[in-house]
């Protein structure tokens, strides 16, 4: 919940800021393994992300990043089950409640405590692979006069 000090002298790091792809380049060209940054504070985190029951500071989350300045490869974490707390989050969010009619009723009709996670896959090829630039892994590139695989 600090931030080490070894940490700071690397880059301006500010707790309770989210990372972009710049900060997650200088932290993780300081580790030789892949790294996990979890305790998020939970206002920068998505609204259905549920809270620490033992600090509700934070969000049950996690974000996996690659060595050598490659990056998140997994983001994920536990998502909340209780439908009154998601409308207060949705609202808290100013997002359009209408929108998010049928993920409410999937917590009002019932639900169980699940998780969740993205990989991303062309993150994890290029980490594996040693390539430069991430745009090297993608199957099917589409780029200035090329739309279409």
């Amino acid at each position: 919940r600090n931030i080490p000090n070894w940490l700071k002298s690397a880059r301006d790091f500010v707790y309770g800021n989210d990372f972009g792809g710049s900060d997650e380049t200088v932290l993780t060209r300081l580790f030789d393994n892949p790294i996990m940054v979890y305790d998020w504070p939970h206002e920068i985190k998505a609204f259905y992300m549920k809270r620490n029951p033992e600090d509700p500071r934070f969000a049950r989350g996690v974000d996996v990043l690659a060595p050598e300045g490659y990056g998140e490869i997994v983001g994920g974490g536990e998502r909340e089950t209780s439908e009154e707390w998601l409308v207060e989050k949705i609202q808290e969010h100013k997002l359009p409640m209408d929108v998010f009619q049928w993920y409410l009723d999937l917590r009002r009709y019932g639900s169980v405590p699940h998780a969740g996670f993205g990989l991303g896959l062309e993150r994890l090829v290029a980490w594996v692979c040693k390539l430069d630039h991430v745009r090297e892994t993608i199957p099917f590139p589409r780029y200035y006069g090329r739309l279409e695989p």
